[in-house]
């Protein structure tokens, strides 16, 4: 019985990478304002943003389903364009007992690399592996990169 797992995709996008990292790292709450029909709202909790520990609450949307998640950034790594963020409580921990979320930001030339990682326990077997979370997180891409490429 595996209850845990880790996901990965990529994606190539036009906006330079710092850009697309700086959105999830100082600027989470302009992420609605990119996709607002996925991302409804984004809410600091407790601390700044861009500082690791601070929790973050988000309000979005996967197959016409609202749902709403709290997480602690753990840790950001400016070099490499990458953050880590922790759930810890909401919809989605209703069927896992941990699940992080990493994302970095590579240069490639004229374009991004997006690599997403999700590393989860399920609680049960029975639970399907994150994969519309990942799908959710491919195509918020889509909508953070054309919201970026036209500032």
């Amino acid at each position: 019985m595996v209850l845990t797992g880790r996901l990965q995709a990529e994606t190539l996008i036009k906006a330079p990478a710092h850009k697309f990292h700086e959105m999830f790292w100082r600027k989470p709450h302009h992420i609605s304002k990119a996709s607002p029909e996925k991302v409804q709202k984004c809410h600091l909790h407790k601390g700044d943003w861009g500082t690791p520990g601070s929790v973050i609450e988000w309000n979005y949307a996967i197959d016409g389903n609202n749902l709403v998640i709290k997480q602690i950034v753990e840790a950001i790594d400016e070099e490499n364009k990458s953050i880590t963020f922790k759930l810890i409580e909401g919809d989605i921990m209703k069927e896992y007992k941990s699940f992080k979320t990493i994302l970095q930001a590579i240069p490639k030339g004229d374009f991004t690399l997006v690599h997403w990682t999700l590393e989860y326990e399920k609680l049960n077997e029975e639970i399907p592996a994150p994969i519309k979370e990942l799908g959710f997180l491919v195509h918020l891409n889509e909508h953070i990169d054309d919201h970026l490429v036209q500032a």
